[in-house]
């Protein structure tokens, strides 16, 4: 007799609740630095500037991509930085803290 089956047996009118599905964990590489997160001016239009992730270029085309998609945004992937329109730092951060990075705040 099993574990399940005793318990059911001391208590009967005990009904199993069903679990949460669990969140799917994306399959970027997570690391131990924090992503420098910056604001730059370039041609008189914001930019919010991501450097410092050293996992795969495809794990690093992804996270951009999520990114972009949740702010709504455009932008880019070069030289290993991630380049998003417009001055979303705070929300960036916030992101990328909800995915379990650490994220470091650069300039003013």
């Amino acid at each position: 007799m099993s574990l399940e089956d005793q318990l059911k047996n001391l208590f009967p009118d005990h009904v199993q609740q069903e679990k949460a599905p669990e969140k799917p964990k994306s399959n970027i590489w997570m690391q131990d630095e924090p992503i420098i997160c910056k604001y730059e001016k370039r041609k008189g239009k914001p930019i919010t500037i991501l450097e410092g992730y050293n996992g795969k270029e495809s794990d690093l085309k992804m996270l951009a991509k999520e990114l972009k998609t949740k702010l709504s945004v455009g932008g880019t992937v070069k030289n290993k930085t991630i380049i998003i329109q417009g001055n979303f730092r705070d929300r960036i951060m916030k992101l990328l803290e909800e995915k379990g990075f650490k994220a470091k705040r650069v300039g003013g």
